[in-house]
């Protein structure tokens, strides 16, 4: 997605035409997820980036007491009663882009944070419904933006748990951790390895000659409910059965193969396969750490290719369009791994390629998948970048 102007050059125009003074303007990135899928809210691994696509968010005071946004992308306007975000029990959702950016002020509210009237204008080129998690994006922009505001200090992974629970409790969707934390925590140039239990992180350099390309199969999801919250419901029946068999056990993290096959009988197929994908899922991102942290670029992608199995086998979440895109991308020079990245059910894949090879490979699977399918993919050339930060 090519801007004619900087987002954060069109962000500030766009608040001051509308509420007639300049803001603050505040920039959270969108996350890549390189492996760990779907283990995030069962207290295990991840390894993402955050990647340099965006959400800018520029604030400014009001005196009557409102929070009100602007999204520029969707040229859409919401307006609340600041008293309304405070209370414990939270406004009904709108099913729109404004319940990520009221739900980040309703959830820094229960934190104790006295908000002051505010305008926000935000402003986004994270592809929406991409998996790139573009709703973390927006909610830990407005939380910074608002804690600036506010005249309040928080540490990034504090605000990250903040976030989360705005999705979580507000939006109303089953997510984990891994995005907000990432968005928050991210590096340039370096992936995030993270335990969603403890949420202690290291930053893993990435190799300078490697490129991810990101492919958008255009095929959307909305993790908020249907096929998403069925496998996050599937999950959670079988670390249910898996407490009561084997006693000890808390999260899926902490169970083996061995475990989960002894207590086989005690769930559904359906529970069995998801604990599965998860439980091989977090073996394979430690042995990520140890391949990126040894230069085994070879072995990394070999793994993504692992985990791409199993997400579309076990864990019964990707989709045809995805499946071709992994396929197509294997067989193309200077590809080392490629699997789908996100919530699933669509969405985009992530290819770790040769960074001399990233343009010409990104324009040929493009080309291929639409000669297979009619659908005309977007092709992403991302470095990993630094999460949210202020830009004045």
């Amino acid at each position: 997605m090519i801007l004619e102007r900087s987002k954060e050059i069109r962000a500030a125009e766009a608040h001051l035409e509308r509420f007639g003074v300049a803001g603050k303007a505040f920039l959270a990135p969108g996350r890549v997820n390189l492996i760990g899928e779907h283990t995030d809210y069962t207290g295990g691994f991840v390894m993402p980036a955050a990647i340099d696509f965006g959400t800018v968010a520029v604030v400014s005071g009001r005196a009557d007491g409102k929070a009100v946004f602007v999204s520029v992308n969707f040229e859409s306007t919401a307006e609340y009663d600041l008293e309304s975000l405070k209370q414990r029990t939270r406004p009904a959702p709108r099913g729109d882009w404004s319940d990520y950016c009221a739900g980040a002020a309703w959830a820094l509210a229960q934190e104790g944070i006295a908000l002051p009237g505010f305008s926000m204008t935000v402003l986004g080129d994270v592809p929406w419904g991409a998996g790139l998690s573009s709703s973390a994006s927006v909610e830990v922009v407005t939380a910074l933006a608002l804690l600036s505001h506010a005249g309040v200090a928080m540490r990034p992974e504090k605000m990250a748990v903040v976030c989360r629970r705005a999705e979580n409790e507000y939006v109303g969707a089953k997510s984990g951790i891994m995005d907000q934390f990432v968005v928050s925590c991210g590096a340039a140039g370096k992936a995030l390895m993270l335990d969603c239990r403890s949420l202690e992180y290291d930053l893993l350099p990435m190799p300078e000659d490697v490129c991810m390309v990101i492919c958008n199969s255009m095929v959307k999801h909305a993790v908020a409910g249907g096929e998403y919250g069925n496998r996050s419901d599937e999950v959670e029946a079988g670390q249910a059965a898996l407490r009561k068999c084997k006693p000890g056990i808390e999260l899926l993290r902490d169970a083996t193969l061995a475990d989960l096959e002894v207590c086989e009988s005690s769930m559904s197929r359906e529970s069995f396969q998801r604990c599965r994908h998860i439980i091989t899922e977090n073996a394979r991102v430690m042995e990520a750490r140890t391949a990126l942290l040894s230069g085994d670029m070879a072995g990394f992608g070999e793994l993504m290719r692992q985990a791409h199995l199993s997400f579309r086998d076990d864990f019964a979440a990707s989709c045809p369009e995805v499946d071709l895109l992994v396929e197509i991308a294997g067989g193309l020079p200077g590809c080392i791994g490629a699997r789908i990245t996100g919530g699933g059910f669509g969405g985009c894949t992530v290819n770790l390629v040769k960074a001399a090879q990233a343009e010409a490979f990104g324009q040929s699977l493009k080309a291929a998948y639409l000669a297979k399918t009619g659908i005309s993919a977007e092709v992403y050339l991302c470095k990993a970048s630094d999460g949210a930060h202020p830009l004045d």
